[in-house]
């Protein structure tokens, strides 16, 4: 095992827990779960898989993470931020372990993953960039920057290198969760329009791709007009990006995605601005 603590945050997750427990029980010290009133069998199933359970109301991603690093006694030299529907590979084991026992400069703070999603059951191969997020980072060295949606682990010191194997990001649940998700995900994202607006300083963050994915969502996505915009960026990702090779299950998740969420966060968007309601 490696000197590593895993940090999972649920809410009725028991359709996928187990899975991403069993995928790194074998390569961490220790795992967290976080749950935030959970009504199904989260709980009991994390402690029978040997996680340390905690329980802690919920108010947005990035609060609840850093509670736990914050709160559940992290003494490994590294920690682990994965979500209940992603899992490792023994490739991906082998290659972090490589890099962190061969690391000698303390100043690689991190370590950079990429996700193969699957949707319906099938792997997404076209239709852009894959989820990218840093996962692993040195304890003490990174936190959850507070954001409402599109929130990133942010390092305090030193660099990050990126890991050329891939995690997997699988979804047991059916497409009534993930319409709910989107919904919940559309008021944040508004949210985070509204605290963009005259505020260019919560884009410029040390990782450039960060940077350069929010820099093309606020200044050049949202210049384009409301509505038009979501059909814009479905044809982009389905047309030109190849999501059409995907069949099927790549219509329906990029037209859901690109297409509906977008249209969806233009309309709460239009709502604020008649209204002043953002949920």
């Amino acid at each position: 095992m490696l000197d590593l603590s895993a940090i999972i945050l649920t809410k009725n997750e028991s359709k996928n827990i187990k899975q991403c427990i069993d995928s790194i029980k074998n390569f961490v010290e220790r795992i967290v779960v976080i749950d935030s009133g959970s009504s199904d069998d989260t709980v009991k199933l994390s402690k029978m898989m040997g996680a340390d359970v905690y329980e802690h109301p919920f108010e947005n991603y990035s609060k609840q993470f850093n509670w736990g690093l914050d709160n559940t006694d992290i003494k490994t030299t590294w920690t682990l931020r994965i979500d209940a529907d992603e899992r490792f590979t023994p490739n991906l084991f082998n290659e972090v372990k490589s890099i962190i026992n061969n690391t000698t400069d303390p100043n690689m703070n991190g370590i950079i993953l990429e996700a193969d999603l699957f949707f319906l059951g099938k792997l997404i191969k076209h239709g852009g960039s894959k989820k990218r997020k840093l996962m692993i980072f040195r304890t003490g060295y990174g936190r959850i920057e507070n954001r409402n949606m599109d929130e990133h682990t942010i390092l305090s010191e030193g660099y990050s290198v990126k890991a050329k194997n891939k995690f997997l990001h699988y979804d047991f649940k059916d497409l009534t969760f993930f319409i709910d998700k989107l919904n919940w995900y559309a008021t944040r994202e508004v949210q985070d329009y509204i605290d963009m607006q005259g505020n260019e300083n919560l884009i410029h963050l040390a990782d450039r791709e960060i940077q350069k994915t929010r820099k093309k969502k606020f200044y050049i996505y949202y210049k384009f007009p409301m509505f038009f915009r979501s059909w814009l960026l479905f044809i982009y990702f389905y047309i030109f990006k190849l999501g059409f090779l995907d069949g099927r299950e790549g219509f329906i998740y990029h037209y859901m995605y690109q297409r509906w969420y977008r249209c969806l966060v233009d309309s709460k968007i239009y709502e604020n601005k008649k209204h002043g309601k953002t949920n």
